[in-house]
């Protein structure tokens, strides 16, 4: 029956070294054709070629409201946070912080600046590097960092962000860096101009550190990336960041920045802010101008920011949300509000909870977002029983979609660079070239079944609560390393609850709810009706007054 719960964990063979190169080529070779009906049945696309679906296909799940938008707004200035943070347990230097320390004399952006630089350098030294960063220009940093100090003492700084270091994804266009998306053939020159959030970032004092390191073309969910090194998770360097947007939570977790950018097109900001014990936010579809970000999964894309505290997420959302008239997609909006964000109140507040969904993960990730469960009880929230139908459905679309656009992105490159792809990422872009344009199509139609599913469950709830992932940070297994891997089946643990945001559009947040007793972070997600982002945040801030933080094996303290 449709509304059975349908998700499933699979156990599929483990590929890496030798194994796992011979596989990529004979993928990609003649043989391919005779290995994809094995892999589709695996993948679910053979499954999913069996169904029937009625619904016209939603091709971008735009939430309409109103009239467009016609020029660029962000959040009020006067609903910016305004005060510092609150947290249980280890404190984080935060962007409150380094505000502070600037305008007291404590210290200045430029000696900031010099600690961070010298912290990435020595954080990439040894057999265990951190590999947050793909590049960091000295120079440009430090130009930044003295045109923000002689800004603070002559009292005329930008904003509270001036002069606080915050690093961006090199997916996402910023001078003067190339936009490698984590390949070894992009990104050869240097993008022409910042992408808006770039823009954003920059016109508030923003010290841009440089861009970081990422999961090739963001199409796995670790961070392993043979071409320009694996990140490591502070927390444990034995363990994945997750991915794709894996070197900003490397760069947040171990103290570099307090806030960073990502990029999520199936968790990719959400799943590594989990595994680093960080708040990440992924806003509705079309809420932050994609403008400027490289062309990889169009109808499930958002940028975003991870932070150590809530309010540091809140701070960098408010500058770079918003319509951006060289976006299209971001005209649909609501003009964005943080009105609220910080009302501690929940009383009334209806938490759906799909038990089977939400109790499908490892047994130390359920206890601990059980337990904040039962606190959000105290503060006076409805636990509401909900389901959601057709989540297999939705898992197999999201993969249709992903693959078929990266595939399509990738392939003006594909006959003179399709073997300088990372294994994995070679086999995923074979898997999607032998998809067809009914695939495609058909996930599209799921697309539309699923958004009118959550609107049902919306109807009464005023929002849904997950495990962030099926499982905490993995360990890097030793064959991994220096070609990559092929893990599936911990792929599939890893992203359970994450893609129907993406596929949906609508916004879903992440924060830490605990630890496992290996001492790694576990994250709770919350997805919330289009547009209501200040919810999310509330809920995020709220879980802060209770989950005591602990601080990570590998930190640098730059203030």
């Amino acid at each position: 029956m449709a509304n059975e719960y349908d998700l499933k964990s699979v156990k599929l063979p483990y590929l890496a070294g030798g194994t796992l190169k011979l596989f990529a080529a004979l993928v990609e070779g003649p043989l391919g054709g005779l290995l994809t009906p094995s892999l589709f049945e695996s993948a679910g696309i053979n499954w999913l070629r069996k169904q029937h679906y009625d619904e016209n296909p939603t091709h971008h799940p735009i939430h309409h409201t109103g009239e467009l938008q016609s020029e660029a707004a962000a959040v009020p200035a006067n609903e910016l946070p305004v005060s510092g943070v609150n947290i249980k347990g280890f404190q984080f230097v935060t962007i409150y912080d380094l505000a502070k320390a600037y305008r007291n004399g404590t210290t200045t952006p430029e000696e900031v600046a010099k600690n961070i630089l010298n912290a990435i350098q020595k954080s990439d030294k040894g057999d265990k590097p951190l590999n947050a960063f793909i590049a960091v220009d000295h120079d440009d940093v430090m130009r930044q960092a003295r045109e923000a100090t002689l800004r603070i003492k002559a009292g005329k700084a930008l904003s509270v962000l001036d002069g606080v270091p915050v690093a961006v994804k090199d997916e996402i266009d910023m001078t003067p860096y190339p936009t490698t998306v984590g390949t070894a053939f992009l990104g050869k020159s240097p993008a022409a101009t910042d992408s808006t959030v770039a823009a954003r970032l920059r016109s508030a004092g923003a010290l841009l550190i440089g861009k970081t390191n990422m999961h090739e073309i963001g199409i796995n969910v670790t961070g392993l990336n043979p071409v320009h090194g694996t990140t490591r998770n502070p927390y444990n360097p034995n363990h994945f960041t997750g991915g794709s947007s894996s070197g900003s939570a490397t760069a947040v977790a171990a103290g570099f920045v307090p806030a960073a950018i990502g990029a999520d097109g199936g968790g990719s900001i959400r799943i590594p802010a989990a595994f680093c014990g960080l708040v990440g936010l992924k806003a509705t579809f079309g809420r932050i101008s994609e403008h400027g970000a490289h062309p990889l999964d169009w109808s499930i894309a958002h940028i975003g920011p991870l932070a150590w505290s809530a309010t540091d997420a809140a701070l960098i959302y408010a500058l770079i949300a918003g319509p951006d008239p060289k976006d299209p997609t971001s005209l649909h909006q609501p003009l964005p509000t943080l009105q609220g964000w910080d009302n501690l109140n929940l009383k009334g507040l209806k938490l759906g909870v799909y038990w089977e969904w939400f109790r499908h993960a490892d047994a130390e990730v359920v206890a601990a977002c059980e337990a904040m469960l039962k606190e959000y009880e105290k503060m006076g929230c409805e636990i509401v029983e909900i389901t959601i139908p057709n989540l297999e459905a939705n898992r197999v679309a999201h993969s249709v979609t992903i693959i078929t656009e990266m595939a399509q992105a990738m392939a003006p490159h594909a006959a003179e660079h399709k073997t300088k792809h990372a294994l994995d990422v070679r086999i995923n872009l074979a898997m999607a070239r032998q998809l067809s344009a009914t695939d495609y199509i058909t996930a599209q139609r799921i697309r539309t079944r699923m958004i009118n599913h959550f609107k049902r469950a919306f109807e009464r709830v005023d929002m849904i609560l997950t495990p962030t992932t099926g499982i905490a940070a993995p360990e890097i297994k030793k064959g991994a390393l220096p070609d990559g891997e092929s893990d599936l089946s911990t792929t599939i643990e890893i992203m359970r609850f994450a893609t129907a945001a993406n596929f949906t559009g609508l916004p879903a947040i992440t924060f830490p709810v605990g630890y496992t007793q290996n001492g790694l972070p576990i994250g709770m997600q919350a997805i919330g009706k289009a547009w209501d982002e200040v919810n999310l945040l509330r809920m995020a801030l709220a879980a802060e007054q209770v989950v005591e933080r602990t601080e990570p094996q590998i930190h640098y303290k730059v203030l």
